[in-house]
């Protein structure tokens, strides 16, 4: 979908179209069923007009049989009708969580912005389902306005008064039936709201439940999500009992309106203008007409529902993008040569780099910020707001996100595991499929072969969500192994061994140059150990490179990157 001009309407209206062939097989299947329903009492009134009053055997049999063709016909079309209204719910759904997963993984980034995961998961399961529940609502309301029509015909054939009754009586129901769904929808959004704030507050807190255990934050944790939670049972309840009004007040208003037929047509039996045939099937019409009422006010409430969560789908898939694609091109092969220009953003103060092709560079930065939007910057992320970030003579503003991210990798210090085997955790970016990949290297080179080794099934164990069954150092090394099995052009890893002994370091340290040998590699690190494999060194400072040469010059040379990386 579009970023912009996206509505909730439009949502509503995808939704919809895309079903369109389901939604109107299953109308007409409903309308069907309906028909019958609604046709079932005129026969009972005919049985008593034609048989019952005449004494006629043969009509009560031929009447008999039309009441059970009736009942055949109604009971198949229903049958396929909700078969139908079913899988066109689901597939709506399934269809508006696509767009969402689209959306959210789109290289141009901002569909998080400002929203936990847990809030997107709660938008991507529920809000999506209510949306699809409107598709599947769509073919009952149609049902039922055929059967209004319906009933409205065969009681104008009784009696005129009668279907003029319903025929204008239904159309003012229908208004004030709107007007009463307000509330509903109101209340059904900020319901909606609290609990995708809800869903995402309890996911941040269990990804951090092992930090809060450490540091003693449990009532804390427990305080926030009990008082997160509260929040989103009173708004819960508040839809709900708006749904109860809502529900309530169409139904009285429906019982009412059928009190009314049916006192109509006693009154017109009494004065002989209809037979007592024509009263019964009244009386049952009138009865009838709850069906398709009942039916418009679960409708009613549907649309009401899907409105609102159809306006957060929208403004979810209307999230303007981070960055935009420009339409550049990058030359082929791509060598990796990396300049910045008076880059400023965040904390970075007209940083000016220049990464030669095939080197291996290592970055310390004392600002923890600083080191983070160098790594926004390029990976394309975002744009800084001043200077520029070039890839081989190409800024990175002019190309495809898609294009930067194939180019150059960006493996962040927190990155997450998968709950699957390591052999895919590793495998999962790199190029190729299946078993051609060989992901011994990667493996070799960050020493998560040793983790490999010390797991039940080898690089077939199954990890736990986010890599939990391994320790913090496995993590890393397994996470490293995955950046170094993608082979990109250009790697930039941040810290990938700060859990990690100082002799699995340096080893790592030899081999990850060893591995990376022609392709450019940037390391934002303090370790010593691989900063002293590096190239050369360059020190960030105040969010500008201040110093740059080896390892040990910078060392023996510069007193604040002494302390930075030996403190």
């Amino acid at each position: 979908m579009p970023d912009g001009g996206v509505t909730g309407g439009g949502v509503l209206r995808r939704a919809i179209g895309d079903q369109s062939r389901r939604i109107a097989g299953a109308s007409l299947l409903g309308m069907a069923h309906q028909g019958c329903e609604a046709l079932v009492p005129v026969v009972i009134g005919l049985v008593i007009d034609e048989a019952v009053a005449t004494g006629s055997s043969g009509a009560l049999l031929r009447w008999l049989l039309v009441l059970a063709v009736l009942f055949l016909i109604l009971s198949t079309c229903y049958r396929n009708s909700a078969r139908l209204t079913e899988g066109a719910g689901e597939r709506a759904a399934h269809r508006v969580r696509l767009d969402l997963g689209a959306r959210v993984l789109d290289p141009r980034g901002g569909a998080d912005a400002g929203r936990l995961p847990g809030a997107l998961t709660a938008v991507a399961t529920g809000d999506a389902r209510r949306v699809g529940s409107v598709a599947s609502a769509l073919p009952y309301a149609m049902s039922a306005v055929a059967g209004l029509a319906i009933s409205a015909v065969a009681l104008l054939r009784i009696s005129v008064p009668l279907g003029l009754l319903v025929l204008l009586g239904v159309p003012p129901l229908l208004w004030i039936g709107h007007r009463i769904s307000r509330p509903l929808e109101r209340r059904s959004e900020a319901e909606q709201e609290h609990a995708a704030h809800a869903s995402g507050v309890a996911a941040d807190l269990v990804s951090g439940l092992r930090v809060l255990k450490g540091i003693g934050a449990e009532p804390a944790a427990v305080a926030r999500y009990r008082g997160t939670s509260r929040t989103s049972l009173a708004a819960a309840l508040r839809a709900a009992g708006s749904r109860a009004w809502h529900d309530g007040a169409i139904l009285a208003l429906t019982g009412i309106f059928i009190a009314v037929i049916g006192l109509v047509g006693a009154h017109l039996a009494m004065r002989g203008s209809i037979s007592v045939g024509d009263l019964v099937a009244a009386v049952g019409l009138a009865q009838y007409l709850l069906g398709p009422f009942q039916l418009l006010t679960y409708v009613n409430g549907e649309f009401a529902q899907g409105r609102a969560s159809a306006d957060r789908i929208a403004e979810v898939l209307a999230s303007p993008p981070s960055v935009t694609a420009g339409a550049a091109a990058l030359p082929e092969p791509v060598a990796g040569r990396l300049r910045l220009r008076g880059v400023a953003q965040g904390a970075l103060r007209g940083v000016d780099l220049d990464i030669a092709p095939g080197s291996l560079v290592g970055v310390v930065a004392r600002d923890p910020a600083a080191a983070n939007d160098l790594l926004l910057c390029l990976g394309r992320e975002l744009d800084p707001a001043e200077g520029t970030v070039e890839l081989d003579g190409v800024r990175l503003r002019d190309l495809d996100p898609g294009d930067v991210r194939r180019a150059i990798l960006v493996a962040h210090h927190d990155a997450d595991l998968f709950e699957s085997s390591l052999r895919d955790n590793v495998r999962a970016g790199a190029h190729g499929s299946g078993d051609s990949v060989d992901i011994a290297p990667a493996l070799a080179a960050s020493a998560a072969d040793d983790v490999a080794h010390a797991l039940p099934q080898g690089v077939d164990t199954v990890l736990t969500e986010r890599g939990r069954s391994l320790s913090g150092g496995q993590r890393q090394r397994v996470a490293l192994a995955r950046a170094l099995a993608a082979d990109p052009p250009v790697l930039v890893v941040h810290d990938p061994t700060t859990a990690v002994d100082t002799v699995t370091e340096a080893r790592i340290s030899a081999r990850l140059r060893e591995l990376r040998r022609g392709r450019t590699t940037l390391l934002v690190t303090t370790s010593p150990a691989l900063l002293a494999g590096a190239d050369r060194v360059l020190m960030l400072e105040d969010g500008a490179v201040t110093a740059e040469g080896s390892h040990p010059d910078l060392v023996a040379a510069h007193e604040t990157y002494r302390s930075a990386v030996l403190a």
